[in-house]
């Protein structure tokens, strides 16, 4: 099986590279997995991994990847909220323009590949408290970021039907708790206040305790990411797009489970420092949605945000405390 990952050096690149490598997918081995970003990946020393490094909006440098066929993308790649506010032109071209070239390219080697994007809640505007978004609910973006993902799922909905790609959109929670460094996100905060305390370091939130988010942990999005590229196309029917389980807690509600889990003392480390831009940007995704259809379909979520920091535990801490 042949695959490739836009977005491959990603922390959500790289851990699917990994699953995808160690598993394979729906019982066959990985052939050939090419991870492409504007930076490379580390080196495995696993001769089945290619690594394309180049600009994703350039289509010089995309056609020279995407020329022969591929079981599988996987297009990840994308500029993050908080940067696609502050940078409108670089927005637009990455998450809207790069995705029309990557399907455009594909369109023409043919082959008809799954393609697996990943959108976000923030294609959705702000709702009332009791209000739930479902599958019917229509997009209604506050943001550029959440614009351009709407633009890019309307794009891979009409290649699909036109029968270029195979596509499916995977609409994803906030991520909860991302490995690394803070980045630009808006939602770079809901994993800042618990990796940096957990590393010894301190970390602020820019928006009230009482902001409702609706999360997903890094291990439950890639089994999402997995799940997806075994889906058997009838099964998605003429909808091609999934909003994937989460959980929906406060910030407020966060910190509680981490004071449980390590202390109170930890929570010393973590100062409020309002941020007007970001608390904008936050109250305008859903606090909830629907997600009977993605569980009938086979996804899960997390159970609730103790087996979100116990994931972060097993799977990224020691790397977190190492890199802090």
């Amino acid at each position: 099986m042949d695959i490739l990952i836009t977005g491959g050096a990603g922390f959500l690149g790289l851990k699917l590279a990994r699953r995808l490598l160690r598993d394979g997918l729906d019982g066959r081995p990985i052939d050939r997995l090419v991870l492409v970003d504007r930076v490379a990946a580390p080196d495995w020393g696993d001769a089945r991994v290619e690594m394309a490094v180049g600009d994703i909006a350039d289509a010089t440098f995309v056609a020279s990847v995407v020329w022969q066929d591929f079981d599988i993308i996987y297009h990840l790649a994308a500029v993050v909220s908080g940067q696609a506010e502050a940078d409108f032109d670089l927005g637009l071209r990455v998450n809207i323009d790069a995705s029309r070239l990557l399907l455009d390219i594909v369109r023409a080697a043919g082959g008809c590949p799954r393609v697996i994007f990943t959108s976000s809640v923030a294609v959705f505007g702000p709702v009332t408290d009791d209000a739930m978004i479902g599958d019917a609910t229509s997009v209604d973006p506050r943001s550029s970021y959440g614009m351009e993902k709407a633009v890019a799922e309307l794009l891979l909905r009409d290649y699909s039907r036109r029968g270029f790609v195979d596509g499916l959109v995977l609409r994803l929670p906030t991520i909860s708790v991302r490995p690394g460094r803070p980045n630009q996100a808006a939602s770079s905060f809901a994993s800042g206040i618990i990796r940096e305390p957990m590393a010894g370091e301190a970390a602020i939130c820019p928006v009230p305790l009482s902001t409702t988010l609706w999360l997903l942990s890094p291990r439950q999005a890639v089994a999402a990411l997995v799940r997806a590229g075994e889906m058997p196309t009838e099964a998605l029917g003429t909808d091609r797009v999934v909003n994937l389980p989460g959980i929906s807690v406060t910030v407020d509600d966060m910190l509680a489970a981490l004071a449980r889990q390590e202390g109170p003392d930890i929570l010393r480390l973590i100062r409020q420092v309002p941020d007007p831009a970001i608390e904008r940007i936050v109250a305008s995704w859903p606090r909830a949605w629907d997600d009977q259809r993605a569980r009938a379909l086979g996804f899960a979520g997390d159970a609730d945000f103790h087996a979100i920091l116990r994931a972060f535990v097993e799977d990224d801490l020691p790397a977190a405390t190492r890199n802090g």
